[in-house]
């Protein structure tokens, strides 16, 4: 399905962009470059990540097919002092919370038990972002992004939520740090923000 090629699509430049900035992290300050990169929502044309949509050969949805802008909500989970999680566990606990091993070999938290209908997913920071579960006892993985797209299939303001609930189970059963998009540690301002701009997205949409 092309909606299904465009996700694939764009995940591998989130993994990119999610490795690349957690590469940082030893850093006491990013510099404002890093930042404005982490918070461009790419599109993919010719395989460069550009900040502006073409109209020429670049994948196209069944969203933009019919005009119907998108939007990317990312979060990270990391594991603490730059070390990493042991795979077997990380699969175990996303395994606890209902996520389920699935299309791309990352997981996923699906509406109910129907598999088209995907919330919102869980990549590995490591490229190209699946998950090796034949090897999984053997890898060391320094953390995850947890990311929806909208629109989606339920509301977007209860799919944010339930990725939030999700990200903050696994952060505790996995003694890990919850980070947003730029890497920084998602505060309550952060988390209020998101949901804002989730909202004002929806009736953007409404709109048009």
């Amino acid at each position: 399905m092309d909606g299904l090629r465009w996700l694939l699509l764009f995940f591998g430049v989130l993994v990119i962009a999610g490795v690349y900035l957690y590469s940082r992290r030893d850093k006491t300050k990013v510099d404002d470059d890093a930042m404005d990169f982490a918070r461009i929502e790419p599109t993919l044309q010719h395989d460069q990540i550009t900040s502006e949509p073409d109209s020429g050969d670049a994948p196209v949805s069944e969203a933009s097919a019919e005009n119907l802008p998108q939007k990317i909500v990312t979060l990270r989970i990391v594991a603490r002092e730059k070390k990493a999680f042991n795979g077997e566990d990380l699969v175990l606990s996303m395994r606890g919370i209902g996520l389920r091993h699935g299309q791309f070999g990352i997981f996923h938290r699906y509406d109910g038990n129907d598999e088209t209908r995907t919330i919102f997913s869980a990549a590995s920071l490591v490229e190209p972002g699946s998950f090796d579960l034949a090897n999984i006892k053997d890898q060391e993985i320094p953390g995850i992004s947890l990311f929806l797209v909208l629109p989606g299939p339920v509301d977007g303001v209860e799919s944010f939520d339930l990725m939030m609930a999700a990200a903050r189970a696994l952060t505790q059963s996995l003694n890990g740090e919850l980070l947003d998009e730029s890497g920084s540690t998602l505060s309550i301002q952060r988390e209020r923000y998101l949901r804002e701009e989730i909202i004002q997205f929806q009736h953007s949409t409404l709109v048009t």
